[in-house]
């Protein structure tokens, strides 16, 4: 038997076996010439592939590092690219589901992995290389979207890892803030300027033409391609061809209320008596000092679970528990599609249709806000409005059919989490796979071992 598991034949049978499994997967048949490489490498053995080392004399230490080191690098490269990835949670946006500092063993066939667009990259980075703080990836190989057969499909209330979609230009100065946003805010800065000097107001368009050249400017600005912008993780609460709508902070999907998990939070005044809360009773119930806000000597400013806003609502001390909610038709300037013909905010929003593969929609001069940047950026197409006209590659039109499906996630820690609500639609092209289960999860309040978080480790992802 172990003869066998010798042979050089034997080897290369098993190994071209799974490879023509995974050329398969891959659906690209010119990847079978690679045959010839497995071949010669168990059996006629004519090219040495691993040319940085002896074949037939021995090698020093350093070289068997080296070579040790090369073969981790491919392996788990291979690993990042087609089974499994790492991620870290850096925000609150998913408490009490997520917390901060959870590492998360992402599944990349659960949906099925996507190719890189960028295949040229410097290992195990995203987007930037530590320390000397430049681009990771080169542009001299661009790969079109294509996603290899998964497990499934997303679903709905899936929790989902993606790339940023408004992560495609990037102001390095201010990297945590969308660009759009940023021209935005410096749209508003100029137009209350104006005001301010009493001087002839001019419309949205030229604000926003002023504040793109400023920002242009003053600024360093890059673009990002769809696998090398950030990595977001939120729970998917809308499927392509969905209705969603909020009312009062209540989620509608297809005019259906949500379940929400028992770990959604919402941010609430809680009001006392006059004297404090024990701190103690804020660890009993896992609410971090980073969380508690004091608004005043009776007031504090909580994010909290269902559960745990019942809970304080029986302190003694406790007056009054109250949600946090904005009016119905308090207009968001900060809210997607950012026009105030869609007077919605984060607690009243919608009704909103999710865009599907294959279907058409009617276009006019409001509600192109909603699926402008589905056309002219995540479908690459010459998008131009002039005044009521929409000219789309040269043609005008009325109409447009989708050629992605489009997702809609949000973060269970609803007022504290940037998504959907505030940048819009998630295209098919930017998921990125499903979280699994938490295999780490750091505390950055505590010290010593009590900064592992052992309850968690190797609980699966809800």
């Amino acid at each position: 038997m172990l003869d066998i598991l010798k042979n050089k034949y034997f080897k290369f049978a098993v190994v071209a076996i799974i490879y023509i499994l995974w050329v398969i997967w891959v659906g690209n048949y010119w990847l079978l010439l690679g045959l010839a490489i497995v071949f010669d490498i168990y059996v006629t053995k004519k090219v040495n592939w691993s040319f940085w080392k002896k074949r037939e004399a021995s090698n020093s230490t350093l070289i068997e590092w080296l070579d040790a080191l090369i073969f981790a690098v491919i392996a788990v490269t291979l690993i990042n690219i087609f089974l499994f990835q790492n991620y870290r949670i850096p925000t609150p946006s998913m408490e009490k589901s997520l917390q901060v500092g959870d590492h998360l063993a992402v599944s990349k066939v659960a949906y099925g992995p996507r190719l890189p667009n960028t295949p040229i990259a410097f290992p195990f980075t995203q987007h930037t290389i530590p320390i000397i703080k430049t681009k990771s990836w080169s542009n001299l190989i661009k790969a079109p979207y294509k996603r290899l057969k998964g497990f499934g499909d997303v679903e709905r209330y899936d929790v989902v890892v993606f790339n940023f979609p408004a992560g495609d230009t990037v102001v390095l100065q201010n990297q945590a803030t969308a660009y759009d946003e940023i021209v935005r805010s410096e749209a508003r800065s100029l137009e209350n300027y104006d005001t301010y000097i009493g001087s002839g107001r001019r419309s949205t368009e030229e604000y926003l033409e002023m504040a793109r050249d400023q920002v242009w400017e003053n600024n360093d600005i890059i673009y990002r391609p769809v696998d090398r912008r950030e990595n977001y993780v939120k729970r998917c609460v809308g499927l392509p061809g969905d209705s969603i709508e909020i009312k009062g902070g209540v989620l509608y999907v297809n005019g259906i209320q949500e379940d929400p998990p028992d770990t959604q939070q919402m941010n609430y005044y809680v009001i006392t008596d006059g004297s404090r809360i024990n701190p103690k009773a804020f660890e009993r119930l896992d609410i971090y000092k980073s969380d508690q806000t004091m608004l005043s000597g009776t007031t504090y400013y909580l994010p909290l679970t269902r559960s745990n806003a019942e809970q304080i609502s029986n302190f003694r001390n406790v007056v009054e528990v109250r949600k946090e909610l904005k009016r119905p038709g308090e207009y968001g300037m900060v809210i997607f599609p950012h026009n105030p013909y869609y007077p919605w905010n984060e607690d009243y929003y919608g009704p909103l249709w999710i865009p599907e593969k294959g279907a058409s929609v009617k276009l006019d001069s409001n509600n192109i806000s909603i699926y402008e940047r589905i056309i002219d950026v995540y479908e690459n197409n010459d998008l131009e409005i002039d005044g009521g006209r929409i000219i789309i590659n040269g043609q005008e039109t009325d109409t447009y059919t989708f050629g992605m499906d489009y997702y809609w996630m949000m973060g269970d820690n609803r007022h504290n989490s940037a998504d959907s609500r505030y940048w819009g639609f998630v295209p098919e092209d930017h998921i990125v796979g499903k979280p699994k289960l938490i295999w780490l999860s750091i505390d950055k309040e505590a010290s010593g071992l009590k900064k592992i978080r052992f309850r968690r480790l190797f609980h699966r992802v809800r």
